[in-house]
């Protein structure tokens, strides 16, 4: 008896073309006024926050549901890289991350998706506990440098706290990307053992 394929039209694959959809209006909100609008930054914030949950939700419907299909396995990845590719890129342009930064954590998130996609049919290449708390860190990071941290019209009051809070979230930042790194170095190892034992098999 074979397994019903689940259709591609489902809420899951909706959620995840809802976050490909997003993500130009959250690069917009982003870099508008060259990221010195604080209400800008705070409905890019926003945005963000609303893609990452989405991001949770459909994976977890999916799997409880069995509506696990090929475009999800496909576009799911490209979504989640392509918002936060745009955090990145936008917080490198307004000067709130490093370029050098950004340049290393896409290099390693891409090659990683690109490469798991090439190997679907082939390797299974199930997420990790690290991976997911890297995917965790990196979105508390990144969300909290979109907020309008060290906008100079904010209250007096909120001068000092506003730093801290920014010099956290790039400690934040920093974390993830030793966990994505360390996470990436684990990957490429797991794809070489799987590939070297199914040609010794």
């Amino acid at each position: 008896m074979t397994e019903t394929q689940a259709s591609n039209l489902n809420v899951p694959n909706v959620l995840t073309t809802l976050r490909i959809v997003l993500v130009p209006f959250f690069g917009w909100a982003l870099l508008a006024q060259g990221g010195e609008d604080a209400w800008l930054r705070l409905l890019a914030w926003f945005i963000f926050c609303v893609a990452m949950i989405t991001d949770k939700i459909d994976g977890d419907i999916a799997r409880k549901h069995n509506l696990i299909t090929n475009f999800g396995k496909i576009a799911d990845p490209i979504a989640d890289k392509a918002m936060t590719g745009m955090a990145f890129i936008g917080l490198s342009i307004v000067g709130d991350v490093w370029w050098w930064v950004t340049i290393v954590v896409l290099l390693r998130e891409w090659s990683v998706t690109l490469l798991r996609l090439s190997i679907l049919s082939k390797v299974v290449m199930a997420a990790d506990q690290l991976g997911k708390i890297k995917t965790t860190v990196q979105a508390v990071a990144l969300a909290g440098l979109c907020l309008p941290l060290r906008d100079p019209d904010l209250a007096d009051w909120f001068h000092v706290p506003g730093e801290v809070l920014f010099y956290a979230f790039q400690a934040c930042l920093a974390v993830a990307v030793a966990l994505t790194l360390w996470s990436g170095y684990e990957f490429y190892a797991n794809v070489w053992k799987q590939r070297h034992a199914i040609r010794s098999a």
